[in-house]
């Protein structure tokens, strides 16, 4: 690709063009210039696209105009990049930003991919370019685009998990409507592109580090590998307050470590075994599932996780495990072998306690398989409820205050909301990802800290997709199976550590019965038959998918108001009633949709030359 400068005579051109022909790889050498005077901007935020490292994405944040703007490099550019966003990372229906030749000329455009991943054009042009430019690095390209422009074909870019779709070109494209993007096969990467504006607070003087590694691992040559690895605290290491913490990864392994979380073990654990390997083998002890407690997690692309200034994480003392496993998620499709690793967390902590204990409580759904989706689903929601009686019987007097939160499904989910609810109004969305992937966790600090006060009522709801599967989907703890789960991070530290509920089982029992009877088969509350058995032998149609939504929507359930000891508070915590919620919270409108500006109808692409102010 090149730009053509309009100062340039004729026969340069000629002459640089057939340089470029010469030398086959074909650069972008010139730089579309910002206006002078204008220095380029900071970019606070980076993560790499692709597992080669050919492609890196920078961004910054603006709140006040609403905006994000990104930049690009590209280590070795030949005929131009697409980049894009989608609901689940598809090429089809993508909202898609293009940098391309025709061998002659190069342009920039806002476009968009059909349901066959045909390229349109857009007719509003809504991406801005601000500079190109050419350094010993590799190629930069820098844009900025409104979080909504109220045009149907653009993505609109809100809290949660988003999609980045990339891929090269590597032939000049003579015209878009030739370009078909699917039968690129391009890359995904996921990414939290909005991030909170609030400044992190200063680590105290006497903060020090402890760093929880992977013990110089060899990644398999395989696409995807968890890796689980026991650590043990210092012995007789006092209580502490875990500040902050970031990652630890080894240098050139930057795209292929995916995430990594840090879990606590039970308390009640006095020995565990020591073991390093996959987290998916048969050698790995069972009990290590109750080493389950999140202490930090991070995904690509996040950046180090601060505690407010007033409560800390606690570590080390008295009721608390020496006990830590790390689990390192590589993702390895270039199958690369012989690569070393030793990556992982670096906790900052300080033995001068902060005022307040920060805890880590679970809202949502038990993992149990009393909580199904039907097969064939393509959005079936299950809701976990944090009751108003079990926050007036736990909760201190002036409440508590959650500043960040981790969502949790397994493979069918597709979209997490937790929302406060008062008097039975929704308040306040503590956390929301319309776009969730089981791929993509990290605790996420919340743009503005939620307070839940004793009597409130917080209600977890997912939406889960079983379109690809013929049988019935249960809760529980496989990755076939699913969860439904906040772990919600908060301070003051009170008991309550599980406010989660289910559907009652002698109503569920009541739905295997009309289904039996409609479906022409006998019923039976056989001691022996497990739930699992009953689902499985349920006639999977419209009626019986249904008549299960219906149940889970209108039973009583059961609450589960546990305190840290795993007991339930006092309290009678069955066959509770469906929270009534008689208002919800209604969307803010986009500054789009107050000031509607006229369309420019433009379907031009920008012309990409040397010197020239956009």
């Amino acid at each position: 690709m090149r730009l053509i400068n309009k100062d340039l005579r004729l026969q340069d051109v000629t002459l640089m063009y057939l340089t470029v022909l010469a030398t086959v790889v074909v650069l972008l050498v010139a730089s579309y210039q910002a206006p002078a005077g204008q220095s380029r901007p900071t970019l606070a935020y980076h993560i790499p696209l692709d597992p080669s490292g050919q492609l890196e994405l920078s961004w910054n944040i603006s709140y006040p105009k609403q905006e994000v703007l990104l930049e690009v490099k590209v280590k070795e550019l030949h005929h131009g990049i697409i980049l894009g966003m989608s609901d689940r990372g598809e090429p089809t229906n993508a909202d898609l930003v293009i940098l391309w030749d025709d061998g002659h000329k190069s342009y920039f455009g806002d476009a968009w991919s059909d349901s066959e991943g045909r390229v349109t054009l857009d007719t509003q042009q809504d991406y801005q370019l601000l500079e190109t430019h050419q350094s010993t690095e590799g190629f930069f390209l820098l844009f900025k685009r409104s979080f909504s422009t109220c045009d149907p074909h653009d993505y609109i870019i809100e809290e949660g998990t988003v999609h980045i779709i990339y891929t090269m070109l590597e032939h000049p494209i003579l015209s878009l409507h030739e370009l078909n993007i699917s039968r690129l096969q391009p890359g995904v990467q996921r990414v939290l592109l909005l991030r909170p504006d609030t400044p992190s607070p200063h680590l105290p003087k006497d903060v020090r580090t402890l760093e929880v590694l992977a013990p110089d691992v060899i990644i398999p040559t395989q696409e995807t590998t968890y890796w689980c690895h026991i650590y043990q605290l210092p012995p007789n290491l006092p209580k502490n307050h875990i500040v902050m913490y970031e990652s630890v990864i080894t240098p050139g392994n930057e795209a292929i470590v995916h995430h990594i979380e840090v879990f606590e073990c039970s308390p009640q654990m006095d020995i565990v075994p020591q073991y390093s390997g996959s987290c998916d083998s048969k050698m790995k002890p069972r009990n290590l599932n109750y080493c389950r407690h999140v202490l930090a997690a991070w995904a690509m692309g996040a950046e180090p996780f601060y505690y407010p200034a007033d409560a800390g994480l606690p570590m080390g003392g008295e009721g608390s495990s020496r006990f830590l496993r790390l689990e390192v998620h590589y993702h390895n499709p270039l199958l690369l072998s012989g690569r070393r690793d030793s990556s992982g967390i670096r906790l900052w902590y300080s033995p001068s306690l902060r005022r307040f204990d920060a805890g880590i409580m679970e809202l949502g759904l038990v993992y149990t398989p009393v909580m199904a989706i039907p097969p064939r689903q393509r959005s079936f929601q299950l809701t976990g409820y944090c009751t108003a009686k079990c926050t007036q019987t736990a909760l201190p007097v002036g409440g508590i205050h959650i500043f960040a939160s981790q969502l949790h499904t397994h493979l069918a989910g597709l979209g997490v909301r937790t929302v406060l609810v008062r008097g039975g109004q929704e308040v306040e969305v503590v956390q929301e990802d319309k776009h969730f992937s089981t791929h993509y966790q990290i605790i996420r600090v919340l743009q503005k800290m939620v307070t839940v006060l004793p009597g409130d009522a917080l209600l977890t709801t997912c939406r889960f997709n079983t379109e690809d599967r013929s049988k019935v989907t249960v809760g529980g703890f496989g990755i076939m199976e699913e969860m439904c789960v906040n772990y919600v991070h908060y301070y003051p530290r009170t008991q309550l550590e599980l406010c989660k509920s289910h559907v009652d089982t002698d109503y569920l029992q009541k739905y295997f019965s009309l289904i039996n009877r409609f479906q022409g088969r006998e019923s039976c509350s056989c001691p022996q038959t497990s739930v699992e058995e009953q689902f499985s032998s349920v006639s999977w149609d419209s009626f019986s998918g249904e008549v299960l939504n219906s149940l889970y929507v209108t039973a009583p359930f059961s609450m589960h108001c546990n305190q840290s000891t795993a007991q339930l508070f006092p309290g009678d915590w069955e066959k509770q009633e469906i929270p009534v919620v008689t208002a919800q919270l209604q969307r803010a409108p986009y500054p789009c949709e107050i000031n509607r500006r006229v369309a420019s109808n433009n379907d031009s692409p920008t012309e990409v030359r040397a010197d020239s102010s956009g």
